[in-house]
């Protein structure tokens, strides 16, 4: 049985070093399908789809992490967001034409931003500059800079597959710098082609065949959007009558698009009005007691 829209994490039993692989199929598929854009933005997005699963899996939590990377040139906006659940989600937005290259050829001068939001505590969120060759060089220095953790990624993407591997430290083990520079010769080997053709169990066997490695039970990934009427409506709610009335004078409904799954919603004075006394109806109510 061919592996895909599966995440699969290890453990080198007597090294300091854990890892994860990744490949996404069907799931790459209904994610890029509502975004538009050269191959090869459309291969950013799928490489930060992978990375930003790998990446939720190593921290305990219940919410969502998002990466989103932000420049001033070809491509302005990439957001990528895996939740604990291994539910994915995400949009690119840029020119159509963008230029081949390091990451500054492509996204200009820019900044890279990941961010937990977690359901049972504050966000939290960490910074890295957009400079290097790719997307996992990026997030490597974040790891490195802000966690003190040796941290290494594979990422690629193509038409029919986003892949990645990724391996790092686990922190206060013993003989750590020699485990990992062993680990890191041999998975310096691994090519573009192994990580899309070969199952997990196949790429770990060509790579570390002389380790003891725990493989865990493998993780379902799929597509899922979170937005629904219920959020927009708090969204607009926001806004406040005047600006929901003004757009409603010069257009006659308020529509509202999702940039991730290309969902229409559509609000007319009626549901306006709806929205809108919910919340009076709200407020008197904590008013009077």
């Amino acid at each position: 049985m061919i592996e895909q829209d599966l995440l699969r994490r290890f453990l080198f039993e007597e090294l300091g070093v854990r890892g994860e692989w990744i490949k996404l199929t069907s799931s790459w598929q209904a994610a890029k399908l509502h975004q538009r854009g050269p191959e090869n933005v459309q291969q950013q997005l799928g490489q930060a789809l992978a990375a930003v699963v790998m990446l939720s899996a190593t921290v305990k939590f219940k919410g969502s992490m998002i990466l989103q990377a932000q420049g001033d040139g070809g491509i302005k906006t990439l957001v990528a967001q895996a939740t604990d659940q291994r539910k994915i989600r995400g949009l690119v937005r840029g020119k159509d034409d963008v230029a081949e290259g390091p990451l500054e050829s492509m996204f200009g001068q820019g900044r890279l931003v990941l961010t937990i939001e977690s359901e049972t505590g504050s966000p939290y969120q960490g910074i890295v500059p957009l400079q290097g060759s790719n997307l996992a060089a990026v997030l490597q220095t974040y790891f490195e800079q802000s966690e003190q953790l040796k941290t290494r990624l594979w990422l690629f993407a193509n038409a029919t597959h986003a892949v990645g591997l990724l391996l790092q430290e686990l922190p206060a083990q013993e003989n750590v710098q020699a485990d990992w520079e062993h680990i890191e010769i041999l998975a310096n080997t691994v090519t573009e082609q192994e990580l899309f053709e070969l199952d997990c169990e196949q790429l770990l066997y060509r790579l570390f065949h002389q380790e003891k490695i725990r493989l865990f039970d493998p993780e379902p990934v799929e597509f899922s959007c979170a937005c629904s009427r219920s959020n927009i409506e708090r969204t607009l709610l926001a806004m406040g009558r005047t600006e929901l009335e003004d757009i409603l004078k010069e257009r006659g409904i308020i529509e509202v698009n999702c940039e991730f799954c290309s969902e229409q919603y559509h609000f007319d004075k009626i549901d306006v009005e709806s929205i809108l006394s919910q919340q009076a109806t709200v407020t008197d109510t904590e008013t009077r007691h």
